[in-house]
């Protein structure tokens, strides 16, 4: 079973119709929307600040949220796929916005809407992520613009991706 714990105080507030795998673990002051998918080893941990999620957003197995003491919370939107060994840590995510597999958003990063982030992307203390940009490299750039096919065939289809994967896990904790 997932480890939903409070802290000082705080307790993990969760909506509906979320996945929580068995494995993941959700600390303290953490509000999580509908829809959500947190898959297995994730660990979302507002011991220190807030982290506020919206619905619809799938944070994949062993990625990481967190924040900084009294400094950096962290939100992020709705409709946004955290890849697997990501890493946001005290930094603001709009909507729509894909994080690619191993990608690091450190604090006071803002990532602005229909953005991608590349696998393996460092996204630097203060970056400002301009929305329909795909960012790249270590100090992430934009590299060029998101199309809207890009964004209806990778950011849709991905999160939409893992609300049907949660389902599966959902019916068959039904049996």
């Amino acid at each position: 079973m997932a480890i939903i714990k409070a802290l000082r105080g705080k307790s993990p507030k969760i909506g509906k119709e979320c996945f929580i795998a068995e494995t993941a673990i959700i600390i303290g002051d953490v509000e999580i929307g509908n829809n959500c998918s947190l898959w297995f080893n994730s660990v979302i941990r507002g011991d220190v600040n807030y982290i506020k999620i919206g619905d619809n957003v799938n944070i994949q197995d062993n990625a990481t949220i967190h924040c900084t003491y009294q400094k950096s919370p962290t939100n992020i939107g709705n409709n946004v796929s955290i890849a697997h060994n990501a890493v946001v840590h005290g930094a603001t995510i709009y909507d729509n916005v894909l994080i690619g597999i191993g990608a690091i958003i450190l604090d006071d990063a803002i990532i602005y809407n229909n953005t991608i982030i590349a696998p393996g992307a460092v996204v630097t203390k203060g970056t400002i992520v301009e929305s329909g940009s795909i960012y790249a490299g270590i100090p992430a750039k934009k590299i060029k613009s998101l199309s809207p096919e890009l964004l209806k065939g990778e950011v849709h289809r991905i999160a939409n991706s893992y609300a049907m994967y949660a389902s599966w896990y959902k019916s068959e904790d039904e049996t």
